[in-house]
């Protein structure tokens, strides 16, 4: 029986890393929620993606993202060089496919804070991805937190609203739902996800 047991092949889990995907409509504590987990999750990376939008105070080219003209974006697409790629409020965004590459292969998983558009392509090439939709507790709510950040005029907020409702036909794509009503319990909720999704059985050899 012991010989047995050790001729049987125990599974292993992949050396790749998963990509995780945030999306959610403006407003909704996205960014925050990504800084929280890229600052207390072991082994989590970030991709940065390529915009054409203007740069805004206090974010910083190859960190927050990498900010380009709408030619060279337009010429990258030709390129092949974006897994996605998503035109959002007159602006580019593109997920470099190098990149996002280059950190699965080492090992690292990588988070993706882009939106439902390009959530939904990364989904074609990396179907076992995990795939989470922060959503606000109510439209009111979000309405608040879009007058209360400061960055948008009224006409703006009123298209951020009417954008988040066409958002939300793309949560079919998405396996998770998380409404963030209080940022410490959406942390815990999402920290919970990664990691048993870390540990499915698909997950190993």
């Amino acid at each position: 029986m012991n010989l047995l047991k050790k001729c049987i092949k125990l599974p292993k889990i992949s050396n790749k890393g998963s990509v995780i995907v945030l999306s959610a409509p403006s407003g909704t504590g996205k960014t925050t929620v990504c800084k929280y987990l890229l600052k207390n999750m072991p082994n989590l990376a970030f991709s940065v993606s390529y915009t054409t939008r203007a740069k805004r105070p206090g974010e910083i080219n190859g960190i927050d993202y990498f900010f380009v003209d709408t030619k060279t974006f337009l010429k990258m697409i030709k390129q092949k060089k974006f897994v996605e790629w998503a035109c959002v409020y007159n602006n580019y965004y593109g997920t470099p496919k190098k990149e996002l590459e280059k950190i699965i292969n080492s090992g690292e998983d990588v988070l993706l804070d882009i939106d439902v558009q390009g959530g939904k392509n990364i989904r074609k090439f990396f179907p076992q991805g995990i795939y989470i939709f922060l959503l606000p507790p109510s439209w009111s709510a979000l309405k608040k937190r879009l007058i209360n950040r400061g960055k948008d005029s009224i006409s703006q907020i009123n298209i951020r609203l009417k954008n988040a409702e066409k958002e939300l036909h793309y949560i079919k794509y998405y396996d998770y739902l998380v409404v963030n009503d209080n940022l410490n319990q959406t942390f815990k909720i999402i920290e919970s996800i990664i990691v048993a999704e870390k540990h499915k059985r698909s997950r190993f050899t």
